[in-house]
């Protein structure tokens, strides 16, 4: 993996080495306890997405490691795109769900993940940012698709929690890249976005995240 290290990033590598070893212990159908420093303020505004929810849910979604490069504190904001990136743009929307299929409104949904080079941002925000979802628990992030590094498929990090629920820590995957999805040994199908084009370069991915009660 590419970035600058920091003392701060050499404690966050060794703790996410230390979760990785752990194996399927870290690939949990419901997500661990735990708490995102964020305050529960209630819904965001309408989003006005008008996502039809799933006709049924699971009990939670698959959890997955954070790895080494999470950042707390991440900028509240919905557009994570880069002045003059050569990434392909990607919006990411989708509906955080209780197991029965009931919005949960007012939940945060935090993301990063790596630019166009493969490269984390360890020392500032670069395509990482949260938001709270309306009350129809949607939320829209506009970012560009990640790229492949060493070892890893282009995947998107994911916190999700709603005031009530349990803390999911996943990643989810791009359905388009089925060969380089196989060469990764994190990788689960059941994390598998839903993609399409939005029109022109950008592309649409959904995923919606089902939390399991606290």
């Amino acid at each position: 993996m590419r970035g600058k290290m920091t003392r701060r990033r050499a404690t966050g590598v060794l703790a996410g080495l230390a979760v990785a070893a752990a194996g399927a212990g870290g690939l949990l159908a419901r997500a661990r306890s735990g708490s995102l420093d964020y305050a529960f303020t209630g819904p965001a505004p309408d989003r006005g997405l008008g996502l039809a929810p799933p006709l049924a849910c699971t009990p939670g979604t698959l959890s997955s490691t954070a790895g080494p490069f999470y950042t707390p504190g991440t900028p509240h904001r919905a557009n994570l795109r880069e002045p003059g990136t050569t990434g392909e743009p990607l919006l990411l929307e989708g509906l955080v769900l209780t197991p029965d299929c009931r919005p949960v409104p007012g939940a945060v949904v935090d993301i990063w993940h790596c630019d166009e080079g493969g490269r984390y941002d360890n020392d500032g925000f670069r395509y990482r940012g949260h938001q709270f979802t309306d009350a129809a628990g949607a939320f829209r992030f506009e970012t560009i698709r990640p790229t492949r590094y060493t070892g890893r498929t282009p995947h998107i990090h994911v916190h999700a929690q709603g005031e009530a629920t349990r803390l999911l820590t996943t990643q989810i995957y791009f359905p388009d890249l089925a060969d380089s999805n196989a060469r990764d040994r994190i990788f689960r199908e059941a994390l598998l976005m839903r993609l399409g084009r939005a029109g022109g370069r950008e592309w649409r991915g959904r995923f919606d995240f089902v939390l399991a009660p606290a």
